[in-house]
């Protein structure tokens, strides 16, 4: 009879509360953005976890925080498993946080079985999945396969004025003597625990997703200028209302982005109008656009059609239109999709297969190493949200297939 790796339900809730005290929220959410005081503070927490147990901690010019567990050979790249410890302004616990807990239960499990693995194991907290602050996001990730240039993610500024950079530097002050590593190395599987995000799996009554593959995304942000006016005394035809052509844009993007079978996803998320007075024509206005879609040629099709919508509509007003990020969908890899199967079926869960709508780093490990996901439910799909939640047995069998799926692809 097989041995399964002892996974402590109890210990895993228990660092999940403790981790949503680190920036939490009156109605119990958790604010904690990227390279924050309360993003030092929870990588702080999870290092000091790490260290107790006698791993290895380290760094990389990116922030992205290594926990390490020796293999039998250390000249054999590692397997990884991780997700990010950022969140929205108003998230929840379990978003990220799991991924990276689950990834520390599991680790602390196989070694305290001592269970030997061929390759190490290491547990990895990305930087900046969320990109609330700083855009765009998943920077730990896309930064360290190559993806996004590293200079480009610690050029960003946050709505204060302060850059990625300085953040960074912060953070790291209060790290010192951790050990630095380059920034990107081989990698011999990722896998990465998250919450769906989404109500398949709780209307199915499934305990856990096996991912096959992410959706592709583009985002914009769109800049419209016009003129600053008074309200009451400025005629219509003189008017370059900045606000008036930014609500004419989304509207008609709208229009472009519908579909009867609902697999667009498109979203305005951010919305500034300047100079935000009761009584002046606003002559600036910023918006966001993210636009998802599981199939390449669609995601290109209405993806290339923003710019000339933008400014078909642009009517006085000036506008400028930059396409901040590019992804296409990806298939996760076979392999490591079997090794989760395997692993579900040492640890007795029924299983469901179904794509990610939400971009994750595993997108980015995909494109440098053997990836894949597991989704575990979370309470009516919700997440980015104060409201998400999570079942404790739940969070426990996502990371019971985790453990073993590590041990399968470390032994491999």
């Amino acid at each position: 009879m097989t041995t399964l790796i002892p996974i402590d339900q109890g210990r895993l809730w228990k660092r999940h509360m403790a981790m949503a005290q680190i920036g939490a929220l009156p109605n119990g959410g958790v604010n904690r953005p990227a390279l924050s005081q309360g993003d030092a503070q929870s990588r702080s927490l999870l290092a000091r976890w790490a260290e107790e147990l006698g791993f290895s901690v380290e760094t990389d010019p990116i922030g992205n925080l290594f926990i390490h567990r020796p293999g039998t050979d250390e000249t054999l790249p590692p397997v990884m498993a991780g997700s990010h410890l950022d969140t929205q302004p108003t998230g929840g616990k379990f978003d990220g946080a799991f991924g990276v807990l689950a990834a520390f239960e599991a680790l602390q499990a196989i070694h305290e079985a001592g269970i030997a693995t061929r390759h190490p194991i290491e547990v990895v907290s990305w930087t900046n999945e969320e990109g609330s602050r700083f855009q765009p996001g998943c920077s730990g990730s896309s930064a360290f396969t190559g993806a996004v240039p590293l200079e480009q993610h610690l050029e960003a500024v946050d709505r204060d004025g302060i850059t990625a950079r300085d953040a960074l530097a912060a953070v790291l002050s209060t790290e010192r003597g951790m050990p630095m590593r380059p920034l990107g190395f081989p990698v011999a599987a990722f896998l990465e625990c998250h919450i769906e995000q989404g109500p398949k799996l709780e209307e199915a009554g499934v305990p856990v997703g096996i991912v096959t593959g992410i959706q592709g995304s583009r985002w914009f942000a769109i800049e419209v200028q016009g003129d600053e006016a008074h309200a009451g005394t400025t005629p219509r035809r003189n008017r370059r209302d900045a606000l008036s052509a930014a609500i004419s844009m989304v509207a008609a993007l709208e229009r472009l982005m519908f579909d009867e079978e609902d697999r667009v996803r498109f979203t305005v998320g951010r919305f500034e109008v300047s100079p935000g007075s009761p009584n002046t024509i606003p002559g600036r206005v910023f918006f966001t656009i993210d636009f998802r879609h599981p199939e390449a040629s669609t995601l290109k099709r209405l993806g290339d059609q923003v710019d000339a919508v933008c400014r078909a509509h642009v009517g006085p007003c000036s506008v400028t239109i930059t396409e901040t990020f590019h992804s296409l969908p990806a298939d996760f890899d076979a392999n490591v999709i079997a090794a989760m199967r395997k692993a579900a079926d040492l640890v007795g869960v029924r299983t469901l297969d179904l794509p990610s709508g939400a971009l994750h780093d595993a997108k980015f490990l995909q494109e440098v190493c053997p990836s894949g996901m597991i989704f575990v439910p979370c309470e009516k799909g919700i997440s980015h949200n104060e409201a998400e939640n999570a079942k404790p047995e739940d969070l426990a069998s996502g990371a019971r297939v985790l453990a073993e799926a590590l041990a399968i692809l470390a032994n491999s």
